[in-house]
């Protein structure tokens, strides 16, 4: 009944696992022992009386609680075998309860114990060295992500076949340096003659540029070739000059830059350049991956929870808080990165595993059990008092 009674009362206990008690027969008074055949007389079996029984084991049942969604992101549910790894007071403990939340450190923390998540952090650059170990959680809220100086401008567009000699085109595109300063690009395409045209970039003081060169195309439109990239730009500020690529298209392709009848418009597309970025907001994927969203529009890694799997969870130690230790029959806990057998489920919680009407049962049939075992203790008492009465 204590069992029964501790998994009702926590039903509504997010990671919850249901606990079962299982009996045995305690002894039995052997009255005859057992004998062979003898002969033409029959083997005679033995006579046994039970004497009670006793608690065999309280196993904890490790099956999959459903899992529901909060939307709060922090709010993580495992779905697999696997535990959350926190440290509490300075000790490793295990647990399926996911309502984590930032605490005023940047620390991901459970906000009823100050329990710390652990796992792997991320360095600089959003990697996570080979070998690096468990640490607290801690997000930097106050990281940057570093600026991106840009390699590569790929342009899109057309340059009208029928326009006289001489006719000018301009475009204009934005590159970024190595620390985050934007740099306008000028190009000034000039037609040259029959499917040419040169070209020529401008930047505004205090860089510079030199740079200029021809691009020339087929006679279907195609983009033939192109000479003077990279385009080279001084930045006269203290970081790296730039060396940018321009992507035209691919030769012979009818993509990029073509050039047929119609209006000349020379567009940028695309370039990989962008400035210094400072810390929106967090996301955590099913890998366990804490990615960082910044306001550059870059995604960056900040580290990785991690989870512990054993070779029998049910011989873990329920240490309070809900929250499991490790003893003699659980096996070591393997460090493990969630995947495919066990992964997150961010913005969720799972939810108790106890099966109220399973439990109501369970009452019933103990209840019924108890109230059968006391009629037995009555009747057997009645028994010996006819046995007084005798007597007498």
């Amino acid at each position: 009944m204590d069992v029964i009674g501790n998994n009702i009362a926590n039903i509504n206990t997010i990671g919850f696992k249901a606990g079962r008690a299982t009996f045995s027969e305690l002894y039995a008074q052997t009255l005859q022992g057992g004998t062979q055949s003898v002969g033409s007389n029959g083997g005679i079996n033995p006579i046994q009386v039970g004497l009670g029984m006793k608690t065999s084991s309280i196993d904890n049942l490790f099956t999959q609680g459903n899992i529901e969604t909060t939307g709060q992101n922090t709010d993580l549910a495992i779905q697999g075998q696997a535990f959350f790894i926190v440290k509490k007071d300075g000790k490793d403990v295990y647990t399926r309860a996911g309502g984590f939340s930032l605490d005023g450190s940047g620390r991901l923390v459970n906000p009823g114990d100050g329990s710390i998540v652990q796992g792997k952090l991320a360095d600089n650059l959003g990697n996570i060295p080979s070998g690096t170990q468990l640490s607290d959680l801690t997000i930097p809220l106050d990281q940057k992500s570093p600026a991106h100086a840009t390699t590569t401008v790929k342009f899109a567009g057309n340059l009208d076949s029928s326009a006289a000699v001489g006719t000018v085109v301009n475009s204009s595109v934005s590159v970024f340096d190595a620390m985050g300063n934007q740099h306008t690009v000028t190009l000034t395409f000039t037609n040259t003659g029959t499917n040419a045209w040169s070209w020529s970039a401008a930047v505004p003081l205090p860089a510079t540029t030199a740079s200029a060169g021809t691009v020339t195309f087929d006679g279907t439109g195609a983009l033939n070739t192109l000479t003077g990239s990279p385009l080279t730009v001084t930045t006269n500020n203290g970081s790296p000059n730039l060396s940018v690529v321009l992507d035209m298209g691919t030769p012979g392709v009818f993509s990029g830059l073509t050039q047929s009848k119609g209006d000349s418009t020379v567009t940028p597309r695309e370039q990989d350049g962008y400035g210094s970025g400072t810390l929106n907001g967090i996301s955590i994927d099913a890998g366990g991956r804490i990615n960082g969203t910044f306001s550059n529009g870059t995604v960056m890694t900040l580290g990785q929870i991690m989870l512990a799997e054993f070779n029998n969870p049910s011989g873990l130690l329920k240490s309070g808080d809900n929250s499991w230790d490790v003893s003699g029959n659980s096996g070591t806990p393997a460090i493990v990165s969630p995947g495919n057998e066990s992964k997150i489920v961010s913005g969720a919680l799972e939810q108790s595993n106890v099966d109220l009407s399973n439990e109501f049962t369970q009452m019933i049939t103990a209840q019924r059990g108890f109230q059968a075992n006391a009629r037995v203790i009555t009747t057997s008492d009645e028994f010996l008092q006819e046995i007084v009465n005798l007597k007498r």
